[in-house]
């Protein structure tokens, strides 16, 4: 049976179905079904409607979403944000103008500090709040400590020449001697000169190739001795090597016909960083012999060149010079026994000894000049005291480099 309400939709839409059959009126009401055509009526209209359920209630019109006979969609309204903050604006390029970028170069000063009894013995047991360094006066802090046991990288520069005549043979044992002292690990190069510098040997590690370097020193050529030309020379070099170098110099030190003046050389060893002289020097024995005799001992074959007393007075304090400036120790031995154990000593100073690091206060790249100061203390800031096997007060010795020069840049 059809509903009034079926009856009251053919009404308004004027469908009479008295003279329409049966199964087309059945498929006309499907199609209205099907069309929601009973949801246009009116409220008033719609009085026979089933009325929804208990516990259902119509959702609000301000809920979101469409509303209809299904109910709303579940989209709440978003709360309301705040607008996001403008972009950053870059800064404009000007025309012309190159990119830039900030580069700081922070200076380290590395230096090597050998401290030892009067005797020579090397001092194993200081520590970092042992040591004060300044530099210009000034006190730096130091930011790096350590004790360096490890292989040399060394220059053996030995002064051959027909002016040595009464000093070849101490020359020939110094030499062997030192290299008698090499360990398997250490880097050692053979130099010679007279008139100008020869290399005998590249940088070696073996020993049979140090002998046979030296075996060449046989027969003298000329007879000037270029020591600060040969030393210049061997402080170009070195300095392209990375890591701590020793300059091992046997020499008479005496400088006959150099180009190179006694200020020139010392400004270059002002200048070279990473470097520590030894000098040794030969020929005592044969001037104190000639001394006797109240003359200078020849520097020549048989007579000689003309040389004084006070020569060789000024060429051992040329050789202290360099030593001072770089750290080392300048070697005056008497008699030729003396040389194995002077070269056992080097080897222990420049194998056991103190590095120190700091950065400096005063960071200008101005290329002076700057003078240090190396001292050791007790940790009480007194004078630091050591005590030899009989009970004794042993006087310590303090050897680091005179100074250094610093960078120099350009503006």
């Amino acid at each position: 049976m059809i509903s009034n309400r079926f009856w009251q939709a053919c009404e308004r839409f004027g469908l009479d179905f008295g003279r329409i059959p049966l199964k087309y009126v059945c498929r006309m009401l499907l199609l209205i079904l099907a069309l929601g055509g009973f949801s246009g009526l009116t409220p008033a209209q719609d009085q026979g409607a089933s009325q929804p359920g208990k516990g259902q209630a119509e959702p609000p019109a301000d809920a979101g979403g469409p509303q209809g006979d299904v109910g709303p969609y579940a989209v709440p309204k978003k709360k309301d944000e705040p607008p996001p903050p403008p972009p950053t604006e870059k800064p404009k390029k000007i025309e012309g103008m190159p990119d830039y970028s900030i580069h700081v170069d922070v200076p380290v000063v590395e230096v090597p500090v050998m401290v030892t009894t009067k005797d020579g013995q090397f001092i194993s047991s200081l520590k970092k709040e042992n040591f004060r360094i300044s530099e210009d006066g000034t006190p730096q802090t130091i930011s790096n400590f350590t004790i360096s046991d490890a292989p040399i990288t060394a220059v053996m520069l030995v002064e051959f020449a027909s002016g040595d005549y009464y000093f070849i043979q101490d020359i020939w044992q110094a030499s062997y001697s030192f290299a008698n002292t090499l360990k398997k690990d250490d880097w050692l190069a053979v130099i010679s000169y007279d008139m100008k510098s020869y290399i005998l040997a590249d940088f070696t590690q073996n020993k049979q190739e140090v002998y046979g370097a030296l075996s060449q020193l046989r027969v003298p050529g000329f007879s000037e001795t270029n020591e600060f030309d040969a030393l210049y020379d061997v402080l170009d070099r070195v300095d392209r090597i990375q890591g701590h170098k020793y300059i091992i110099l046997i020499t008479s030190g005496i400088d006959t016909f150099s180009r190179i003046n006694l200020d020139q050389i010392t400004k270059k060893i002002k200048n070279t960083k990473d470097v520590t002289i030894f000098p040794i020097s030969v020929g005592a024995y044969a001037r104190i012999m000639f001394e006797g005799q109240g003359r200078a001992a020849p520097h020549g074959p048989i007579t000689g060149n003309p040389v004084q007393i006070t020569d060789y007075l000024q060429a051992d304090n040329e050789l202290n010079t360099f030593a001072r400036l770089t750290g080392g120790r300048a070697y005056f031995p008497r008699f030729p026994a003396e040389f194995p154990e002077i070269f056992r000593d080097i080897g222990g100073d420049i194998r056991h000894q103190y590095s120190i690091a700091y950065h400096p206060t005063n960071p200008k790249l101005d290329g002076t000049y700057r003078k240090l100061k190396v001292e050791v203390m007790a940790p009480d800031g007194g004078p630091l005291k050591f005590k030899d096997q009989k009970g004794k007060d042993v006087k310590v010795q303090v050897i680091a480099r005179e100074g250094y020069t610093a960078k120099h840049t350009v503006d």
